[in-house]
């Protein structure tokens, strides 16, 4: 098994394991991804070392908090769940701090010629990276680590979600890495020129991470934004402007998605039918559903469902 980014070796208090019944580790053209939920038992500190050195490893963490000292980096980093990077160093070791008994991560590492092929006409960003990693520096893609915004947990859904297998599977994984490559380095572009003007604390940053976790636990019945204001403990104002700083969307347009995103895999997964997902989800009318879905995805509920 395989955790992206932070390995987590040796570790007695560790459970890890992938969500129940769906794969955690990928392979297509030796890249590498993966996906962990990382239970302890107690939050205690370790030294996580990195197995395959010439590598760029893509992090994602998803769920939890922790800090780490990257050794190559001589560095510090305090991280709240919804956070990427990318990094690079010929060797590989940190010290890690879990704050939280529960951490949810995913990551794909890419062998050094293939991202460098990759990023060769990539953004600026991503070529300035790129350079550093060809003189074998180790790097940081950004000191300011991108936010886990719609579309990057999107295609992680994706990926982890996947039905396809042989060839058609390495072609959409090859596509889907790339894609994730693409949406890191943008996310961390913008995340370099953002002023942070309501979201200046760790705590302000998990008020904000409790506002997600609370609307994903309650898709089909979402709480208005004063209830999500008195459960979180911050005001509406606040919660709205952090919400979009942090997630680069609305509160609205973030529970839309992730409804969506939901009826998509009830779709492919179940045999519920289109009136039923749009009901249990919250859909005033299946017709409502229908085209919200549609607008959506191009294709409505009934046109996307696997043939039995």
């Amino acid at each position: 098994m395989i955790c992206i980014f932070i390995l987590w070796n040796n570790v007695s208090n560790l459970q890890t394991r992938p969500a129940a019944g769906i794969p955690s580790h990928w392979v297509v053209d030796g890249i590498h991804m993966g996906h962990a939920v990382s239970r302890f038992n107690e939050l205690t500190s370790f030294t996580a070392k990195g197995t395959n050195t010439d590598v760029i490893r893509l992090h994602i963490g998803l769920r939890g908090n922790y800090s780490f000292h990257y050794r190559q980096l001589n560095t510090d980093f305090h991280l709240i769940g919804g956070h990427h990077n990318i990094m690079y160093s010929p060797e590989f070791d940190m010290t890690v701090e879990n704050r939280t008994l529960e951490l949810e991560t995913f990551g794909i590492q890419f062998p050094r010629e293939t991202f460098l092929k990759f990023t060769q006409n990539a953004s600026d960003l991503l070529k300035r990276f790129g350079d550093q990693v060809a003189a074998g520096r180790s790097v940081l893609l950004s000191d300011q680590w991108g936010a886990v915004d719609p579309q990057i947990q999107q295609v992680v859904h994706q990926i982890i979600n996947n039905h396809y297998s042989g060839d058609l599977q390495q072609l959409f994984l090859l596509s889907k890495s790339i894609e994730m490559l693409v949406l890191c380095a943008e996310s961390c572009s913008l995340a370099m020129n953002k002023r942070q003007e309501f979201v200046r604390t760790p705590g302000d940053k998990e008020k904000i991470i409790a506002v997600r976790d609370l609307i994903n636990d309650r898709l089909s019945e979402p709480p208005s934004l004063s209830q999500i204001a008195r459960t979180v403990g911050i005001n509406e104002y606040k919660l709205k402007r952090g919400f979009k700083e942090v997630f680069n969307t609305t509160v609205f347009g973030y529970l839309t998605e992730q409804r969506l995103l939901l009826a998509y895999q009830y779709l492919m997964d179940t045999r519920k039918t289109a009136a039923e997902i749009s009901f249990e989800l919250g859909y005033s009318t299946p017709q409502h559903f229908n085209n919200v879905f549609k607008k959506r995805f191009g294709l409505t509920p009934d046109s996307i469902r696997k043939n039995p």
